[in-house]
């Protein structure tokens, strides 16, 4: 799917991977871009359209979607981790996790789909993690979420093949954005990822590994998972 031209709406987009998205799209040509979050004057980006939106209420998705009725591409970037174990973390943030990450994400494709099928198709890329595939200490709650949510990519993308709409998963590891900043850990370029989940949507690709840390993790789900658990252990992430 072509970028230039598109009329793209990202979640999110007022800090983070969602700022960098909403501001690649409009320096690729879009026409026209959505930039939405909870609080839309925290929006700062020249060139784009902000907009309320939560997405884990569903009168702001609701109206998002009346107003928004010429979206061709929906970027679900919007996510959230409250570092938290599921043995011992608070139930609250586990379901809060699962609330934003799944059923957010859910509530999203669910609105905008007729909107897209409308306009042709379009595209949906929804940004997953290369923690969709590894538990890793105290950050267990959002890998379950990020686990169903990569689930969720894979279901709608066979649901939303009849009408013509391109669903693509975006999986990253860790980013240098305040998202990851209690992570210790090496990150990279948070441009480079959603360059690498652009690069997708225009090539058609349905799956995008952004960085090698997720395409080692991809590779290692055909292997004894004991050895990228002896990694993890290890201090290799």
């Amino acid at each position: 799917m072509p970028i230039e031209g598109a009329v793209a709406l990202v979640t999110g987009a007022n800090r983070g991977l969602g700022r960098h998205f909403a501001q690649q799209l409009v320096e690729r040509g879009a026409a026209r871009v959505y930039a939405t979050a909870r609080r839309p004057e925290s929006v700062d980006l020249a060139g784009v359209v902000p907009l309320r939106l939560d997405v884990t209420d569903e009168a702001t998705i609701r109206a998002a979607a009346a107003a928004a009725g010429d979206v061709t591409l929906l970027v679900n970037n919007a996510g959230i981790s409250h570092w938290t174990n599921l043995v011992t973390g608070t139930l609250d943030a586990i379901r809060a996790e699962m609330e934003t990450n799944f059923w957010g994400n859910l509530a999203m494709v669910r609105a905008f789909a007729p909107v897209l099928a409308a306009n042709g198709g379009g595209a949906i890329l929804n940004v997953l993690s290369a923690q969709s595939w590894f538990a890793y200490p105290s950050t267990n709650g959002y890998h379950a979420a990020k686990a169903a949510q990569w689930a969720l990519t894979n279901a709608v993308r066979m649901e939303l093949a009849e009408q013509g709409t391109l669903v693509t998963g975006l999986h990253l590891g860790a980013v240098d954005t305040d998202f990851s900043a209690a992570y210790d850990g090496p990150k990279g370029d948070p441009a480079d990822a959603v360059r690498a989940g652009l690069d997708g949507i225009a090539a058609g690709a349905i799956e995008v590994l952004a960085d090698d840390w997720s395409a080692h993790v991809k590779r290692s789900l055909a292997d004894d998972p004991a050895r990228l658990y002896a990694e993890i252990r290890a201090g290799a992430v």
